[in-house]
Order: structure tokens, then C-alpha cells, then sequence
């Protein structure tokens, strides 16, 4: 038994032994010329290393590397420790390349061979095995940071060198030639593994991990200490950093949770703006020195550029270069296997040569002519070639990026030094600074990321052109040539595009404008039932913007078809031309690889112009940079504190200032700063005299050249109060932009005394420091100046922090200073007090109330000089006086803090302990009070009487206390939008339990769900006619491409089998009629293309028009009540950002969507027909297809959105440093916001680099998924294809794959984002409208209705909506025909809900109002409202004529019109404006003063010939002088008409016939005014007290 088993054993042995080497030689065993003679053991000894490696490695990979991690606690694996680290992974990428070249040889060999030789292809396998391993195990050794291990990989590269050296000398002895392949492998193979030895030597040369005493200890990188830093792309490997496996984590986490900042974290340190802006600015400086010495030539920016970034440029354009290169192997090799299965096919019936298995060689060529081995090639170049595209594309963005990031540093570091005449003359307006930072940074950014184009499409052109003339001669330069003649048609129709857009954009702006005057003054409208002539004017304008999108959208639709035409056209004529032109029939292989090329030329044909228009925006866009960056900067102020601001240089001296990035614990001011200046101690210079500051012989000038101030010799005396005094322009506030160095020195000298250093002791008070103070309060504000500019200026920021502006939080100061000003009351108006966002969020505050935030900031601020222009300008007596007390005598003067003071309120000079009077910018007096009334009498007086005149003009005031009114306007511009916030805050708590209570599933649902109902919203609300049609033309359109290609396959199969047949006439009958029918569906084709993008524009223009029209009808007949609860700036956005969405981004999106889904599919299907096999090999393919997309498009999603949310901080931060210039230096916050910048630079750029990376993310894993159909598609149809035809149009379609596979993704997930615009818009479609139809027609009710005025109040019961208490319960009154009717009551006690229940503005659910015998519940809401008048608290002013403002129906004459100005006191006004009654108003009526707007309220309500006049608290808003006007006019003009006023205050209703007096909701007294004074004990009685 035993004996049976032992010669089974020796049998399989001797056949594997005789199969190692084959068993049809017997001399392949024999050794006798010795071992290293016989191939065979030589390939068998090339085992050994690989079997080594194995041997060795798979053990440590298996135990892991739990216990020996690294020692230094970082927060990824990603640290690359080793040296030659990129080398050595290209080195292995190139030997596994080679190795699957050796693998392929030697299976190509060994098919030729009588028996299995496993020689030729085993020690190949076993070889691409080790390789691989090899890189695994340095990888995992290298992240854990083991490099002993190393040697292992040491030794194997020797031994493998060794062996393939033997190898090759062995090739060499036997006189094998150059042109075998196996020996150029083996050469190639040598130099490798010698190369890698080199690698490996290097590193012990290095890290001295072995042969060395002491090794080298190293550190990880900064970024990676940093826990903070998640963009990984510069630390990790090659293969992560090709395939970005990285993002992975990201990507994935994206569904579980929202992308937030905290997820995308800080940008790496070599990325932030602050590192580039070092880097360009060094560049720029020295082409500055280049060009010192020629006046007329100005510094180049490109060459800075270049300098500073020009290197990782060519790196892009060099992965650039090698993606065309290898673009052009896809036509190549399916030529190669085309012609090859045509061979194989037509030589069927010859038997294949076997050959000699001593002489077991493949040339090249032999090799390159198997079609298997094409196909494996085709694989391996696409992989390659979309991964060096992909590099390239990537490359460049992050260029871009750090370039815009050093331009917007280098911006504003100049917007910060620009000279205060420039910004003041006009030279540079906010508008262009803001364009700079918007527009030319972002131009330039997009250049760059366009610039490889520039220089790799010429070569990609002519490498196109070569290989296509090579293929088909003459004929295919007629087809270069038509592609080339319809390139510059791409071009215009391109900058007509850019016109269109533009004039949409004017006419979209203007639409804007007139929408927003609607929303703001849509109570009035539709109080005065005009909302539809309003409505009218913003829809005649949107026709103009559509007749403009129409052009826009022919446009786009003729480049879409340019697209897809061209490549069309130009086949045609090409094969046109051969079929006539050449003898032989057109071969399938020419026929799909000149295809395939034409599709690869006509891409870089079209890009060339996109490309050239950028450049010249970007030729552009330099200049301009170029002329801002070299325009005037304010002089250099060393005289005040020495040191100027802190430059960003400081930074780059001091490299640690990038690791500790951000210290929440100090201010960055001081860590910036601290940088700059060493500790040293500060000793208290000896005081002279007590000046702080001193000019002696000043001229200053607005840069003009003449002097605005001339003449100026004053002093300001230390710690005390200087008041500058004079008429309007005489240059006071110039005065004190003079001493803070803003104007033009030109003569003269500001002197800035040095003062003692301030600090803020225990108690939180400030003493002035005798001794050494500490470093930290020493450097606090030296030599800054506390200043609040004339006009108001705030930051988009908090209360809070406007306030503080980068101090450090002291509350018992805070309160003193909000104090001091009277902000507590305004504070606690505010949703969420002094942390409620000032600016961006929709809450404006009023002049008077911005002013005081600007003084208590001045307060506020510990420094030594106090400087106020005008504070008082905005706020009235009161708050005046009280700022004056509490604010400058009391907590100024206690600090004993030196206070510039300029103003008009003379009352406040005997307060001065200094007074300078100013004149013609010229100093008139300087001295005390008292110097002045002895010395200068005549200025005394005049000082008198102008201050009696302004008393007279106080006790005016003293009853129109506007401080009450602008928190009145606050309160009701808050109390609805918080009682909104709060049920959205309630509603987000309920979906937030809700949510919990799910499982988290449904919740992943949701966010990886397409919003496929919003689309068919979207697809229908274009028309179904229009749909239909989308979807038909689009479905012919591809059948018919299909089919072209399909009639190619046929043609020339045809052909090809008539040639082999060689029959001479079916080939002439033949050729005509295939080159018909394939002209036919050219032409169908082109003219389908037309059609195809033109319903797709037109679907989109009717959609946008429809969702337009519907929003603003909606809105327009929107309830009150909604107005109140949604902010305006919501509304306006749906009317913005979501319609532009709609006009201009959904149409495209959705035409590449269409096209590129359907051109897949048609691929598909067509490889499938022509090789069913395909469609399994397709199932894997499409489930890693579907959860590729499913995660991506979560996380492009969020990451649009960060990108989007942080754009806008960016800008705003820009614009707010442009308009508060003078205050920021004034202060010496320079560094600080400057610091801010760089934050909200490095966000938003951090936001859009992630999205950057996702994109390629997504784009390399469809991209190996297209790589890998092609592969599937090639050995599918090699194995199954019917005939080459077919072969060559599966490989066609499969190349199509790849570039459009990506596309279906990235338009997915724009769509998605889209599709949100539309969600919003239909969100507002569902919102209920008024019931604006009545039970009677308006025919039925009288012309002249209400004639009388009589009305009827019975059980009146009002409430503003159905859930919510009633506002007014059971009133009942009677009002007689032309009575005066007060109504007052305490605040909310439903006096207005009355006036608008007259209106039916509220739901009234129960009682009635009859006026003049009529129901107004049952008439038609716009019949009623315009027969009633009335005269709201905010006068509101349209802009557009005074004609149109009184009476924008039309219906009245001019002479009514001029007589209701007269009534109304301001006809002789509006004669001295140029055009009369046809002046133009501007928005809002800024033009007039608030009283004149009231009066021309009161002249509008009088226009209409209405016998009811209702007054909402008209007077409420005008001083004494109009409201005295607007009581006369009542009492005659309106002597025979109702008034029903509801009051203000309520002796202004002390002449009524009748008063109403509410008290929640009720109506508890109804009697004449004196009546009512009698009972002592009422609530009119107490009213009038109060109010008195």
C-alpha cells in the first residue's frame, strides 16, 4: 500500500517538475554545462528572494503593531518618518508595472509552447506578490515608526538584484538580442531592484537605525501635533495621496453626521494665507527693486506670481502633459485590437506556428500584437492617465487657493494703509475695493486653475492631428479643419454669453429694488388696495430680465449644440472624403480609432476658448490689482507711540507663531505682537508741562495739494476736556483726522506727548502706574487713541463685542459705559441682548442708537486720549444731557483721561477746561471760557444767542422724545420676528425628539435621499407639452448617435468581409449607399442636437417664468400677519439667490444630467448587444457605482454649503475694515483685524480645498470604475464579439464610460443643491393667501360708497390668526356720520388691531362692522380697502415720481393734485423742485425730510375722496412744527369726513366729538373728553395724567 502511495507521489512530482520547465525538451533538466548554464534554474533561483520575503513578512504583518506604536502622541498615522519616501513608491509602481509586463510575456510565450513551461510566468507572479507585499509592510513599518525592520526589505532587494543580475548575464552569454522583450524586462528589472537597494541604503544613511551608534531621533511635523489640522493631502502617501483614500473617513462620516468647520478643521501650515502671503509678498518686493530705478515702469505681479508659485505650476502642467500622452493610447490600442481580432478571425482557417521551446523569445512587436495584452495595457494607461489628471487638476486648485489667499492678505494689508484722501476723493471707492476682493482675486484663482489648458491643448491638438493623418491621410485634415474653422463660433457665441448675463444681472437688480419697496411697504399697499399696480411694475420688469435670459439661454443652447454637433459634422466629412477619395475600404480599426481621436480633439478645441477669455480677465484683473496696489498710503505716524502697526512679517521671523495657530486663552493681538517688540521696562518719562498733544504750523491737506487746514497751532491739554467748536465745514473733524495723522502732512508738526502707561487694577479701575507695570498691561493700547467718527461706524458682530472691540471683558466697567450712554433699554429690546448680531441678521438699529454703541466703545477702551466728533449729532436733549453727565464728566473726567470733544451743542461749553473755535479751517480762538468772554466779546455774544435759539428749539423737542420712538421702531421691528424664532425653535425641539425617537436610519435616509418630488415640482412647472417634448427629442437624439455609430460598425465590417471577398461591384453599389444612409443620420443627428438643447433652455425659461410669477402673486396676496413673522430678508432671498438658481443653474445642470446619464446608457447598452457576457461583469460595477455616488453626494452637499456660508463673513469683514478705516488705525487695531482676516480667509479656503478634494475624490473612483468596464468590455468582446466592427464599437463606447461617469455624479449632487431653491420657492407657493373675493359683486355695491361715513361697530371680535387669543373682544360703538373719533389705550391694548379690523386686515370671527348700511365682511376685499383712507405711523415713500407717490392709479387730475399739496403745506416745496409734481423720490423717500414724508401722506390720503379717514398714530414720528400742520388740515380740509385718530399721545384727542378708551381688548369707556375727565377715577382720567 505504502509502496503504491510513494510512486503515485514520485509521479505528480516528476510532472510538476517536468511542467516548471515544460515537458517537451528533455535537455530543459540538464545541468551538465553547469547550473547557472540551464534557464530554467535560473528562473527557478529568481524564486528564492520573493519566497524570502514572504517568508519573513507575513509573520510581523500578522502580529501588528498594537504594542509598538509611535512615542510621540500624534492623532494620525498618517507621519511619514523615512526619506526617499515618493521615490520608493514610484520605483515600486514602476516593478509592478514590469511585473505584469513579465507575467504577460511569459503567458503570451508559453501559449506558443507545446506544453505548460511555468518558468516563464511563475517567478513573474511571485514576483508582483513581493512587490506589493513589500510596499504593505514599508507602509505599516513606516507609519509605526520600527525602522530596524527595514532590513528585512534591505536584504530582499540585494538577493533579488543578485538573482536578476545572473539572469541577465546569462541572456547576455547567450547572445540573446536587444529586441527580445525578456531581456529589456530583465535589464529594466535590474536597475529597478538597484535603484531600490540605493533607496534603502539611503535610509540607514539617514535615520542611522543600524550600523550606527546613536540613531536620529525625529519629529513629527507641526501640522500633525496640531489635533486641529484634518486636510491630510500633503502627509500621507503616494497611493492615498493619488486616490485620495484619506477623505474617505470624511466622506463616509458625512452620513452619520452633518460636515461642519469643527469636522474640516484648520488648513495645514504651507496653505494659509499668511505663509503664501509671506511668499508673494518677498517676490513682490523684489521686482519692486527691479524696477525702482525706471519711473515709468511698474512692478509685474505676473513675475511675482510666477516666483512665488510657479513651481508647483509646472508640476501641474508636467501631470498634464503625461495625462494627453497617455489619452492617446485609448485610439491607439483600440486600433491595435481591432486590427488584431480582424487577423485572428481572418486566419482562423491557418494553423498557428508552435515554437521551438529552446528559443522561447517574443519580440516587442510580436508581444504588442496579442489583442489580450492591448486590452490589459488600455487598463493599466487610463488608470494612469486619469490619475495624473486628477493630480494635475488638484495641484492647481490648491495653487489657486494660496494664491487667492496671498492676494486677499496683500490686499488688505494695502487696504489698511491706504491714504483716507483717496477713499475721501473718490480715487477708490468702497465699491472697487470690494470688486478687487469679490471679482479680480477670484478671476485670477480661476486662471490659474485653467492655466495648465494654455500650453498642454496646442500639444494635445497637434499630437491629435499627427496621429489622425497617420491613420486616414489627407481625409482627416478635412475634418481637423472643420473642426477648427467652427472653434471661433464657440468664441463668439461665448462672449455673447457674457454679455447676456450681464444685462440680465442690471435688469434682476432692478427687479430687486422694486420687490424690496414692496415688501417694505406691503402694509400700505395693501391698506390702499394697490398691491396689483405695484405687482404689475416688478412683473414688467421680469420681462425684461426674461427677454434677456431668453438670449442667455439661446446662447447657452447654441454652445451646448456646438458641443455635440461639431465632433458629428467633422466625422462626416472625414469619411465622406476617404470613402471618395481612397481605393481601399475604410477598416474598422481606422474607422473607431480616428473616432475615438476626433472625440479627444474636440474637447481641448472648446475648452481653448473658455481658456482665453479667462486669461484676458485675468490680463485684466492684474492691471487693476496692480494700480490699487500701487496707489497712495497714509504717511508714516512714528511720532505717535514709534511702532507702528504690527506687520505680518513679524510672523515669518518667528515660526512658532504657526504652531501655536490659535491661543483661545489670549487675544491674537497681543500673541501677534509679542512677537514683535521684546520686554523691557517702562519707565515714567519726566513730564514737562501737562500738553498731550501739540501742532505747531500746521497745513493739512485731502491730498488735493491745497490745505483744507492751514495755519494750526493749538495744544490739548493732559487729562482734561477740549471742546472744538464752529460752523459747519469749518474743518473740525478735520482737525481731529489732522492729529491722528489721516490727512496730508504739509507743513508742521504734530507732537504726541508721552504718557504714562494706564493699567486696570484689581478692582477693575483704572490708576495711573507710578512704578514698572507689568508686560501684559504695558503692552495693552500704548498710544492708541479712543475715537468715534461723525458717522457711526459698527462692526457684524455683537453688541458685546462692538463694544469691548478686542479689550478684555471687564463687567463692572461694561455696565458703567452702557450705562453712561442709556443703552440697558435698547440692549433688553434685543432678542438676545447685548449678544444679539448687529447688521447681517435683518435687526437695524436707528442713527441714534449706532451712535451710542460708537461712543461707549470710545468709553470703553482703556487709553490715555479720548477723541469724540459730534457724538451728540444723532440723539436727542435727553440722552444728550445724560451722556454729558454720566458718560463724559463723570466717568472720563474721574479716569482723568485727556477728551477731545467737537460739536454743536454750545449748552456744554462751560463744561470745557479748553476750548478751540474753528473757522475756514482755521483756528479763530484757543483758551478757557473765560479767555474768550474777556478777550473776544464779539464771540461771546454770538455764542449767547445762538444758545438761546437752541434752548427755544429743546423745549420742542422736549415733547417729540425720538429716543422712545426708535425703540418703539426696534421693539416692532423685533417683537414679531422673536415670537417667529421662538415657534421655530419650538418646532426644531419637537423634530429634534422625534428624530430621536427614530432610529438613526430614517435620519441617513433623509440626508441621502434626491429630492425626486421637488424635481417632477420643477419638471411640471415648465408645462407637460414642454416636457414631453424634452424627454422625446432627447431619446431620438441618442438613438440616433447610436445609430451612426451602429451603421459605421456594419459599413466597414462589410467591407472588410467584401474586401477579403474581394468583389468589386457589390463594393461600389455599396459604398454609396452607406455613405447615404450614414449622411442622413449625421444630419438628423446635428439638427436633433439643435432641438435637444433648445427645449431644454425653453423648459427651463417657462419653469423659472411660471415659479416667478406664482411666488409673486402669492406673496403680494399674503396675509399681514405673515409679513410680520417672516423676516424681510428671507422673502428677498427667495426673490435673489433661489430665482437666479432657477433662472440661470438649474437649466444647464439639468442638460448635462440628460446628456451625460443617457450617454452612459447608450454605451451600456450598446456593449451589451454586442457582447451580452458584458452585463455580468456590470452587476459589481454598478453596486460600486451606486454607493460611490450615495456617499458623495451627501458630502459635496455640506461641504457647498461651508464653502458658500463662509464666503460671506469673508467679504463683509473687507467691506466693514474699508468703511471704518480711520477708526481701526485710530484705535491700533490694525493687527487685530488684520489677524481676523487671515482666520476668515483660512476658513473659507479650507471649506472650498475639501470640496475641492471630494470632487477628485469622486472623480478617481469612476474614473478606475470607467478603467474598469473598458477592461470587461475589451476581453469580453475579444472572447464573444460578432465581428471587429463591433469589437471597435464597444471599445468606443466603453472610452465614453469614463469621461462621462463622474459627470452623472457631480450634476447629481449640483442638482440636489439646486433642487433646494425650488424646495423654498414652493415652500411660500403653499402659504394662504386673503380671501380677497366678498359675497357682493363690485358692482353691486354704489359708486360713491361710503358716502355718509356712518359706522356701525357691533360685537366686534378680532384675532390676527385661528390658534391664536383674540385681540379685541365684543366692541360695540357708533360712530356718526363726519364725527372726529379719538381712540387710545394703553400699549396693546388692541388700538391698532381696531384700525386694521376696518380694513379687514385681521379675523374678524365674530360681530360685524356696517359701514354706511353695508356689511364689510361680505365685500370684495379690494373694493373695500380702496374706498377707505388712511394715514400710518411710518410715512412711506415709493421711489419713482411725486405724481406716482399721490396717486399711482392715475385716475386724478393735476389740479387735485397740486391742491393736495397745498393743503397739505408743501406745494410750494414741490414747485422748486426741478420737474414739479414728475420730481423723482429716491427709495424711501431719503430725499425728504420724515416730516415732509408724513405731509405727503396726509396729501395722499386726501387725493382720495374717501368720506373715512383713519390716523394710525400719524404724528407719532414728526416734530411739533408738521404735527401742529397735519391737526389744522384734519380739522378743515377733513371737516366733513369720519376721522377716526388713534393717539400718540392723548392730549392730541382732547377735541374729539368721541374717545374710545381700550383696555385689553375691551372696550371699557365711550364718551366725549370732558366727559370722561370727570370721573376722576377712569382710565382716560389716568391716561391723561400719565401722559401730561
Amino acid at each position: 500500500m505504502t509502496k503504491k502511495v510513494i510512486i503515485q507521489l514520485s509521479d505528480i512530482l516528476e510532472v510538476m517538475r517536468l511542467s516548471f520547465c515544460g515537458n517537451d525538451n528533455a535537455s530543459a533538466y540538464n545541468i551538465s554545462a553547469g547550473v547557472l548554464r540551464n534557464v530554467c534554474f535560473v528562473d527557478a533561483l529568481n524564486l528564492v528572494p520573493h519566497v524570502f520575503l514572504l517568508f519573513i513578512t507575513f509573520p510581523i504583518l500578522f502580529i501588528g503593531w498594537g504594542s509598538q506604536s509611535s512615542k510621540v502622541q500624534i492623532h494620525h498615522n498618517t507621519w511619514l518618518h523615512f526619506p526617499g519616501h515618493n521615490l520608493r513608491w514610484i520605483l515600486t509602481f514602476t516593478l509592478l508595472f514590469v511585473h505584469v509586463c513579465e507575467i504577460a510575456e511569459g503567458i503570451v510565450s508559453d501559449t506558443q509552447m507545446k506544453s505548460r513551461h511555468l518558468h516563464l510566468f511563475l517567478p513573474a507572479i511571485m514576483g508582483f506578490v513581493a512587490a506589493t507585499v513589500s510596499i504593505v509592510y514599508y507602509h505599516n513599518i513606516e507609519t509605526s515608526n520600527f525602522p530596524k525592520l527595514l532590513l528585512a526589505l534591505f536584504l530582499y532587494w540585494i538577493m533579488a538584484f543578485v538573482t536578476k543580475t545572473i539572469k541577465l548575464v546569462r541572456y547576455c552569454q547567450d547572445g540573446v538580442p536587444f529586441s527580445q522583450l525578456r531581456f529589456c524586462i530583465t535589464g529594466i528589472m535590474v536597475i529597478l531592484y538597484g535603484l531600490l537597494m540605493a533607496v534603502e541604503i539611503n535610509v540607514i544613511r539617514v535615520r542611522r537605525y543600524v550600523f550606527f551608534m546613536n540613531p536620529q531621533k525625529v519629529k513629527p511635523p507641526e501640522d500633525l501635533q496640531d489635533l486641529g489640522v484634518r486636510f491630510l493631502q500633503p502627509f500621507v502617501n503616494l497611493l492615498s495621496k493619488a486616490t485620495y483614500w484619506w477623505m474617505n473617513t470624511l466622506i463616509i462620516s458625512a452620513h452619520k453626521k452633518p460636515v461642519d468647520l469643527k469636522a474640516i478643521g484648520k488648513l495645514p501650515i504651507a496653505m494659509r494665507a499668511l505663509t503664501n502671503y509671506v511668499c508673494l509678498k518677498e517676490a513682490y518686493e523684489e521686482q519692486k527693486k527691479k524696477v525702482a530705478d525706471q519711473p515709468n515702469r511698474s512692478p509685474s505681479i505676473w513675475l511675482a506670481m510666477y516666483s512665488a508659485f510657479g513651481r508647483p505650476i509646472l508640476l501641474s502642467s508636467t501631470f498634464r502633459y503625461l495625462a494627453d500622452l497617455l489619452g492617446f493610447a485609448g485610439p491607439l490600442c483600440i486600433s491595435g485590437i481591432v486590427q488584431g481580432f480582424q487577423n485572428t478571425t481572418n486566419n482562423t482557417n491557418t494553423t498557428e506556428k508552435v515554437k521551438n521551446p529552446s528559443n522561447s523569445y517574443l519580440s516587442s512587436e510580436e508581444f504588442l500584437r496579442n489583442v489580450y495584452v492591448l486590452a490589459v495595457l488600455l487598463f493599466l494607461a487610463l488608470l494612469l492617465q486619469r490619475t495624473f489628471l486628477q493630480a494635475s487638476y488638484y495641484v492647481t486648485t490648491e495653487t489657486g487657493i494660496n494664491l487667492r489667499g496671498a492676494l486677499l492678505a496683500m490686499i488688505y494689508n494695502k487696504i489698511l494703509r491706504l491714504s483716507t484722501s483717496n477713499l475721501s476723493m473718490g480715487e477708490m471707492t468702497l465699491g472697487q475695493i470690494n470688486n478687487l476682493v469679490a471679482i479680480e482675486t477670484n478671476q485670477l484663482m480661476w486662471f490659474l486653475f485653467l492655466c495648465p489648458n494654455l500650453w498642454a491643448m496646442p500639444v494635445q491638438i497637434i499630437m491629435g492631428v499627427i496621429l489622425l493623418y497617420n491613420l486616414l491621410g489627407v481625409s482627416a485634415l478635412v475634418g481637423a479643419a472643420v473642426i477648427v474653422l467652427l472653434a471661433p463660433i464657440q468664441y463668439f457665441i461665448a462672449t455673447k454669453l457674457a454679455e447676456a448675463q450681464k444685462s440680465t444681472l442690471d435688469y434682476s437688480t432692478e427687479r430687486l429694488k422694486k420687490t424690496n419697496e414692496i415688501l417694505k411697504g406691503i402694509k400700505l399697499l395693501k391698506l390702499y388696495a394697490w398691491e396689483h399696480i405695484f405687482c404689475t411694475s416688478v412683473e414688467e420688469t421680469r420681462m425684461k430680465e426674461l427677454t434677456s435670459l431668453k438670449t442667455f439661454a439661446l446662447h447657452t443652447s447654441l454652445s451646448i449644440f456646438m458641443n455635440a454637433a461639431i465632433p458629428i459634422a467633422a466625422v462626416l466629412a472625414t469619411f465622406v472624403t476617404y470613402a471618395y477619395t481612397n481605393d481601399r475600404p475604410l477598416q474598422p480599426a481606422q474607422a473607431f480609432a480616428s473616432l475615438s481621436l476626433f472625440h479627444i480633439l474636440v474637447t481641448p478645441l472648446f475648452l481653448l476658448s473658455t481658456v482665453v477669455r479667462f486669461a484676458v480677465k485675468a490680463i485684466i484683473s492684474v492691471q487693476k490689482l496692480n494700480e490699487f496696489l500701487l496707489s497712495d498710503e497714509i504717511g508714516d505716524d512714528s511720532w505717535r507711540g514709534g511702532d507702528s502697526s504690527v506687520a505680518y512679517e513679524s510672523c515669518k521671523k518667528h515660526t512658532g507663531l504657526h504652531t501655536k495657530a490659535i491661543n483661545r486663552r489670549q487675544p491674537l493681538r497681543y500673541q501677534l505682537e509679542s512677537y514683535e517688540q521684546p520686554t523691557k521696562k517702562q519707565t515714567r518719562p519726566v513730564e514737562t508741562d501737562d500738553i498731550a498733544i501739540k501742532v505747531t504750523n500746521g497745513y493739512f491737506s485731502w491730498g488735493s495739494g491745497l490745505a483744507t487746514l492751514s495755519n494750526i497751532n493749538i495744544r490739548i491739554p493732559t487729562g482734561q476736556m477740549t471742546m472744538i467748536v464752529g460752523q459747519v465745514g469749518c474743518g473740525k473733524s478735520s482737525l481731529l483726522l489732522a492729529i491722528l495723522g489721516e490727512m496730508q502732512t504739509l507743513e508742521g508738526k504734530v507732537h504726541w506727548s508721552k504718557l504714562p502707561d494706564r493699567q486696570m487694577n484689581a478692582e477693575g479701575y483704572f490708576s495711573v502706574n507710578e512704578s514698572e507695570p507689568s508686560f501684559e498691561a504695558s503692552r495693552r493700547n500704548r498710544y492708541s487713541v479712543a475715537y468715534a467718527a461723525q458717522k457711526p461706524w459698527l462692526l457684524n458682530a455683537t453688541v458685546e463685542e462692538n463694544i469691548i472691540f478686542g479689550s478684555p471683558f471687564n463687567k463692572q466697567r461694561y455696565k458703567a459705559v452702557t450705562d453712561a450712554c442709556s443703552l440697558q433699554p435698547d440692549i433688553d429690546l434685543l432678542p438676545f441682548g447685548d449678544q444679539t448680531e448687529i447688521g447681517e441678521r435683518g435687526i437695524n438699529l436707528s442713527g441714534g442708537q449706532r451712535q451710542r454703541i460708537c461712543v461707549a466703545r470710545a468709553l470703553y477702551q482703556n487709553t490715555n486720549i479720548v477723541f469724540l466728533d459730534d457724538p451728540f449729532s444723532a440723539l436727542d436733549i435727553h440722552l444728550s444731557d445724560h451722556l454729558m453727565q454720566e458718560g463724559i464728566l463723570k466717568f472720563l473726567q474721574e479716569d482723568k483721561r485727556t477728551l477731545v470733544l467737537v460739536t454743536h451743542k454750545l449748552q456744554y461749553l462751560p463744561h470745557a477746561d479748553w476750548i478751540i473755535a474753528m473757522k475756514d479751517g482755521m483756528v479763530l480762538r484757543e483758551g478757557t471760557l473765560k479767555d474768550i468772554q474777556n478777550k473776544d466779546i464779539e464771540l461771546y455774544e454770538h455764542w449767547k444767542t445762538l444758545m438761546n435759539r437752541q434752548d427755544q428749539e429743546l423745549e420742542k423737542d422736549m415733547e417729540a422724545d425720538q429716543t422712545t420712538l426708535e425703540r418703539k421702531t426696534l421693539r416692532r421691528a423685533m417683537y414679531p420676528r422673536e415670537s417667529k424664532s421662538q415657534l421655530e425653535d419650538e418646532d426644531e425641539e419637537e423634530e429634534e425628539e422625534e428624530d430621536e425617537d427614530d432610529n438613526m436610519s430614517t435620519v441617513l435616509r433623509l440626508r441621502t435621499k434626491m429630492p425626486w418630488k421637488t424635481c417632477w415640482r420643477y419638471l411640471t412647472s415648465g408645462g407637460f407639452f414642454l416636457l414631453f417634448l424634452m424627454i422625446f427629442s432627447k431619446l431620438l437624439k441618442h438613438s440616433v448617435i447610436v445609430a451612426i455609430d451602429y451603421w459605421l460598425a456594419t459599413w466597414t465590417s462589410m467591407d472588410n468581409a467584401n474586401e477579403v471577398r474581394n468583389v468589386d461591384d457589390v463594393k461600389s453599389t455599396n459604398k454609396t449607399y452607406h455613405v447615404a444612409v450614414f449622411s442622413i443620420l449625421s444630419g438628423a443627428g446635428i439638427v436633433l442636437c439643435l432641438i435637444t438643447s433648445l427645449t431644454v433652455e425653453w423648459m427651463g425659461l417657462t419653469a423659472a417664468k411660471n415659479l416667478h410669477h406664482n411666488l409673486l402673486n402669492k406673496i403680494i396676496l399674503g396675509p399681514i400677519r405673515f409679513f410680520d413673522m417672516t423676516p424681510l430678508g428671507l422673502i428677498l432671498n427667495r426673490f435673489s439667490a433661489d430665482t437666479n438658481i432657477i433662472d440661470q443653474h438649474i437649466p444647464p445642470t439639468l442638460e448635462s444630467l440628460t446628456r451625460s446619464t443617457l450617454l452612459c446608457l447608450s454605451a451600456i447598452g450598446m456593449i451589451s448587444y454586442a457582447t451580452p457576457w458584458f452585463l455580468v461583469a456590470l452587476v459589481p460595477l454598478g453596486i460600486a457605482f451606486y454607493f460611490i455616488q450615495k456617499y458623495f453626494r451627501v458630502a459635496s452637499k455640506d461641504l457647498q454649503e461651508l464653502d458658500d456660508s463662509t464666503q460671506l463673513p469673508l467679504l463683509c469683514h473687507f467691506s466693514e475694515t474699508a468703511e471704518g478705516l480711520t477708526t481701526i488705525r485710530a484705535f491700533r487695531h490694525e493687527a487685530r483685524f488684520k489677524q481676523r482676516m487671515l482666520e476668515l480667509t483660512d476658513t473659507n479656503n479650507i471649506a472650498y480645498l475639501f470640496l475641492s478634494a471630494a470632487n477628485r475624490w469622486l472623480e478617481v473612483r469612476t474614473d478606475y470604475l470607467g478603467a474598469c468596464i473598458v477592461l470587461t468590455a475589451a476581453v469580453t468582446s475579444i472572447t464573444e464579439g460578432p465581428n471587429s466592427g463591433f469589437v471597435g464599437l464597444g471599445l468606443l463606447y466603453a472610452l465614453t464610460i469614463t469621461n462621462y461617469l463622474n459627470w452623472v455624479v457631480r450634476n447629481l449632487a449640483d442638482l440636489e443643491v439646486q433642487m433646494g431653491a425650488v424646495k423654498k420657492v414652493h415652500s411660500f407657493l403653499n402659504m394662504e393667501s386673503e380671501n380677497y373675493d366678498g359675497y357682493l359683486d363690485p358692482s353691486q355695491v354704489p359708486k360713491d360708497w361710503p358716502q355718509e361715513g356712518e359706522i356701525k361697530i357691533e360685537n366686534l371680535c378680532v384675532r390676527y390668526e385661528n390658534n391664536l387669543k383674540p385681540v379685541l373682544k365684543h366692541v360695540k360703538a357708533y360712530i356718526k356720520p363726519g364725527q372726529k373719533v379719538g381712540i387710545c389705550g394703553r400699549t396693546g391694548s388692541g388700538k391698532s388691531s381696531l384700525s386694521l379690523a376696518f380694513f379687514r386686515m385681521v379675523d374678524i370671527f365674530d360681530g360685524r362692522i356696517v359701514i354706511d348700511g353695508i356689511d364689510i365682511s361680505k365685500l370684495p376685499l379690494h373694493t373695500l380697502r380702496s374706498r377707505l383712507s388712511i394715514i400710518l405711523q411710518d410715512p412711506i415713500l415709493f421711489s419713482g415720481s411725486i405724481r406716482f407717490n399721490l396717486d399711482p392709479e392715475c385716475k386724478c387730475t393735476d389740479d387735485r393734485l397740486w391742491e393736495a399739496l397745498e393743503i397739505a403745506q408743501l406745494k410750494n416745496m414741490v414747485k422748486s423742485l426741478p420737474g414739479g409734481l414728475d420730481a423723482m423720490v429716491t427709495e424711501g423717500g431719503e430725499n425728504f425730510s420724515v416730516g415732509q414724508r408724513q405731509l405727503f401722506c396726509l396729501a395722499r390720503a386726501f387725493v382720495r375722496k374717501s368720506s373715512i379717514l383713519i390716523m394710525d398714530e400719524a404724528t407719532a414720528s414728526i416734530d411739533m412744527a408738521t404735527e401742529n400742520i397735519l391737526q389744522k388740515v384734519v380739522m378743515t380740509a377733513f371737516a366733513d369726513r369720519t376721522v377716526v385718530t388713534i393717539a400718540h399721545r392723548v392730549s392730541h384727542i382732547l377735541d374729539a366729538n368721541i374717545v374710545l378708551v381700550l383696555s385689553e381688548g375691551f372696550l371699557v369707556e365711550c364718551d366725549t373728553a370732558s366727559n370722561l375727565l370727570l370721573k376722576e377715577d377712569g382710565l382716560f382720567t389716568t391716561l391723561v395724567k400719565t401722559h401730561k
